[in-house]
């Protein structure tokens, strides 16, 4: 259990921790409960694999590269549809332990529509609504890099369901916190800040893509100054409306986290870097709560936003 101090209201929902695994990295949330040591009491919510109506296969290998620094990564979805994640997978999740969030993605508004209902009338905590994957070749790419598509989108999300909805932004476009702005309107209650950079890789002996989708979305290390940036420029939308922001990308420390935090970000997202260190979490929270108490913090909220 973590310490009491490093608790977080996130959309009114209490999270033991201010630490989000975030969506493909932990599968539909049991995957890691296979590690010896991992407890889902480290950390405050589990966002699920991405979820679509309809069961979808996924891209053609080559779906993950190492990079210098990071990962490229192109599953492109695969999942086996709402309705088995839904009837099947969630009654197999412990929500005593930790909270659980849904990924909604659509390659159209109806179809994110149709998957947040769906999710509506499920015990999921909250629904993160991703409008900016960069791993498939339809849907995301084009509502998450336009404001007023984003903003249709969170509309749409939002008509179906009361629960807290959280707009994943993109960093790959002009003006993020713009876009941030239009989707405060549509009535987002959160963002997640940011997803992955677009990128690829090549062989250079048969001169072709070393992803099967030809590009995918970098993470890790290699992002985060870039990720950081675009926290505090979503933060400076956000913080005159009260919305929370998840800080992700590249975090792999104590020291990373609270750069985000301090940036704007309420909680923060852990993804590569539990391939890097499947037991990280504690090791954060560890580092966190000692900064709080050098620095004689007793709330985690009185450290976001706090730069100067």
């Amino acid at each position: 259990m973590t310490d009491p101090k490093l608790a977080i209201d996130f959309c009114g929902i209490k999270l033991q921790s201010p630490i989000v695994l975030l969506s493909g990295c932990v599968g539909f949330g049991a995957e890691y409960t296979r590690v010896e040591g991992f407890s889902h009491r480290d950390v405050g919510a589990v966002c699920l694999k991405g979820t679509t109506l309809e069961p979808r296969l996924g891209n053609a290998p080559h779906r993950v590269y190492e990079t210098p620094g990071g990962m490229l990564n192109a599953i492109g979805l695969q999942n086996p549809g709402v309705e088995k994640v839904v009837n099947d997978i969630l009654p197999q999740l412990d929500f005593e332990e930790t909270r659980f969030i849904a990924n909604v993605s659509g390659s159209t508004i109806e179809d994110y529509f149709e998957t947040t209902k769906r999710f509506d009338d499920s015990p999921i905590d909250a629904i993160e609504i991703n409008i900016s994957c960069p791993n498939v070749k339809e849907g995301g790419v084009a509502f998450g890099n336009d404001p007023e598509m984003s903003a249709r989108v969170v509309e749409a999300c939002r008509r179906a369901t009361n629960k807290p909805l959280i707009t994943k932004l993109s960093p790959n476009q002009t003006d993020i916190a713009g876009n941030a702005q239009r989707c405060i309107e549509a009535g987002t209650d959160a963002f997640a800040a940011t997803n992955t950079l677009m990128g690829m890789a090549i062989d250079i002996e048969s001169r072709t893509p070393v992803i099967g989708n030809r590009q995918g979305g970098l993470s890790g290390p290699a992002i985060k100054p870039v990720a950081l940036l675009k926290v505090n420029q979503v933060y400076q939308v956000c913080k005159g409306h009260n919305i929370p922001i998840i800080g992700q990308g590249g975090i792999t420390s104590a020291e990373d986290a609270l750069e985000f935090i301090i940036a704007g970000a309420s909680a923060i997202g852990i993804g590569t870097g539990l391939f890097y260190d499947p037991l990280i979490c504690p090791k954060i929270n560890a580092g966190i709560l000692d900064y709080m108490n050098r620095h004689k913090i007793d709330r985690l909220e009185q450290l976001t936003g706090s730069l100067s």
